[in-house]
């Protein structure tokens, strides 16, 4: 008889109380920021066809034979000034939401949830958290990556191990997926005050500026929503903190290579804001679910010091919305509406 290819767990108790689950998944982070442990965490990023459209062997050829010789080492220096004695600051503040999560919707379900945290690439995995999952009683399961913005690159990379994972199993539980939030009132209604309360504790800039992460142009072209609804996320914060469009801008960073990205992009626009006359920059990356090497470093460093070298006067980084009450709050909401119907959801 030929060997299985699908996963059973054996061992559960038939008393083991089923559960409805919650899988958040983040983009991941390196163990260390160090080249030998950005090597192997690299060749996972980039090697994911979803977020490099290029041809397979081609791009294995680059990926091998040219950036994993030179970026690590590059990579690690960036890590290493925003690491923490607890660790990577997406890991972290990852791990805090996820707790938040579980016991805000602890509070507000009948019904037994269990939350969990994976991440895309690095540990722990999406296939290891699914499993754990079920063997915790998890029969029904929602998951919600943390991507506001829906983009193959990153949501849909989500999808692909989420499905890779479950053609493995013999008895995979239900499924729901948030496919993005972008647009979402309790989402909006987060960022705004999140921003609001960060002005009144350090008054206001002259503009603002909502950098989100790029990706290249022809992805756009192909039929990734991306870059629409980033737009629609300015649009509507825009409205509802009452401000005109020059006052909030919204641009695109973390670009690589050589092909036109999404357009404009951020270091070039902070300083075309400095040298406009522009003093006083507020930025907030409203793409990010929680502050990472992208914001901590990118952002608050690199483009920073890009502002102050083209004679602005100070860039200010507000910080993503992390475990803060108006994200979990906005999230468990989110969570709740894409469980009903469940019997542990409870309610119509």
């Amino acid at each position: 008889m030929p060997l299985s290819h699908y996963t059973g767990l054996t061992g559960l108790s038939d008393d083991l109380p089923v559960k409805a689950g919650l899988l958040l998944v983040n983009l991941g982070t390196p163990a260390a920021p160090t080249a030998r442990a950005l090597r192997p965490y690299l060749a996972e990023f980039l090697g994911d066809p979803r977020v490099i459209e290029y041809p397979r062997w081609l791009w294995w050829l680059i990926l091998h034979g040219v950036i994993l010789r030179i970026r690590p080492p590059r990579s690690a220096h960036a890590y290493q000034r925003v690491w923490t004695p607890q660790g990577s600051p997406l890991r972290v503040g990852s791990e805090a939401l996820a707790a938040a999560l579980q016991e805000t919707l602890s509070q507000r379900m009948p019904g037994p949830v269990k939350v969990a945290l994976a991440m895309r690439y690095g540990q722990p995995t999406v296939a290891a958290q699914i499993e754990q999952l079920m063997r915790e009683g998890v029969r029904r399961l929602l998951v919600l990556p943390l991507y506001p913005q829906y983009s193959g690159t990153s949501t849909g990379s989500v999808l692909d191990a989420v499905a890779d994972s479950f053609k493995t199993l013999r008895w995979p539980p239900e499924l729901r997926v948030v496919n993005d939030y972008h647009d979402d009132p309790g989402h909006i209604e987060a960022l705004a005050r999140s921003i609001e309360g960060w002005w009144r504790e350090h008054g206001r800039g002259d503009r603002l500026l909502l950098s989100f992460h790029g990706i290249p142009q022809r992805y756009t072209e192909a039929g990734d929503p991306y870059f629409l609804q980033c737009q629609r996320t300015a649009a509507l914060l825009r409205a509802r903190l009452g401000l005109e469009p020059a006052q909030l801008i919204v641009s695109f960073q973390s670009r690589v290579g050589r092909e036109p990205w999404l357009q404009p992009y951020t270091d070039a626009t902070v300083r075309e804001l400095a040298a406009q006359g522009v003093k006083r920059l507020d930025v907030a990356c409203p793409g990010f679910a929680v502050d990472c090497l992208e914001t901590l470093e990118e952002i608050a460093m690199q483009n920073r010091d890009f502002f102050l070298e083209a004679g602005g006067q100070e860039l200010r980084y507000i910080p993503a919305l992390n475990h803060s009450r108006h994200q979990v709050d906005s999230l468990a909401e989110l969570a709740l509406r894409h469980m009903q119907g469940w019997p542990e959801r409870g309610g119509a």
